[in-house]
């Protein structure tokens, strides 16, 4: 009876039931919140996990599309040069005929052609892709090592027509580097009665398949260059040597 109860203040009731309520709220709101940051970077990670390497270019084109049309025009004219200097006799020699040098070429190029029609994977995922490659990087490689042994024969040759003393004898021009010399060689060119004709158009296809042969061998290093630095241009140095370096130092800090 002569106790009396305390009764609240009218707003400490509705404050306790908001703090009650928001209370749960916040911990709904930060729980939806760390549950949707690991989501926004999962999605943020699988375009990039997911995202395939591009081809790649040389000049704005796809590799190895400018190459390989280089490879073919100038195999083409390497060509066909030599069978044009072959039909100007019957005995000059092959290797004055450097026709095998521009087929060699154009083969390379064929074989880039078909590299063009195989979709892209990176790091050769098929074996389709990895055998058309190495193929053409062998041709390729083929190729130039062809046409430097083609401008060789052709400087030599040419340096030796620039000394010849041509006469005709019997519908055949014989030419000799050096007149007094009974034992010097003696080039005879068939079915040739003007020798001065020959010798100037001999020696104007050889200059030209010293110039063809010598930019095919460029262009066919450049191809393999461009494989080569695509595949092998990271050089992982010291990598070794990173696992050794990190437990020593969790070694010191113990």
């Amino acid at each position: 009876m002569g106790k009396k109860e305390k009764k609240p203040p009218p707003g400490s009731s509705l404050s306790n039931q908001s703090q009650a309520g928001q209370a749960p709220a916040g911990e709904s709101a930060s729980g939806s919140a760390a549950a949707a940051m690991p989501k926004k970077e999962e999605g943020e990670g699988d375009p990039k996990a997911g995202a395939e390497e591009a081809p790649p270019t040389c000049c704005g084109c796809r590799f190895p599309l400018l190459l390989a049309l280089l490879q073919l025009a100038l195999g083409t004219a390497v060509a066909v040069l030599g069978f044009l200097a072959a039909g100007i006799s019957s005995s000059v020699l092959v290797r004055d005929t450097p026709h095998w040098a521009g087929i060699s070429v154009c083969v390379a190029s064929l074989v880039g052609f078909v590299m063009l029609c195989i979709s892209y994977q990176p790091d050769e995922k098929t074996c389709m892709q990895f055998t058309v490659k190495l193929m053409y990087f062998l041709l390729s490689t083929l190729g130039l090592v062809v046409c430097v042994l083609a401008v060789a024969f052709a400087a030599h040759r040419y340096l030796q027509m620039t000394r010849f003393t041509c006469d005709t004898v019997l519908k055949s021009c014989q030419c000799k580097v050096d007149t007094e010399d009974p034992l010097g060689r003696t080039f005879v060119y068939q079915d040739a009665a003007d020798c001065g004709s020959v010798t100037s158009t001999l020696s104007l296809y050889l200059l030209l398949q010293m110039v063809l042969n010598l930019i095919a061998a460029l262009v066919c290093l450049s191809a393999c260059f461009v494989m080569w630095k695509h595949r092998y241009q990271v050089f992982y140095v010291g990598v070794r040597f990173y696992p050794l370096m990190a437990t020593e130092g969790q070694q010191q800090k113990v």
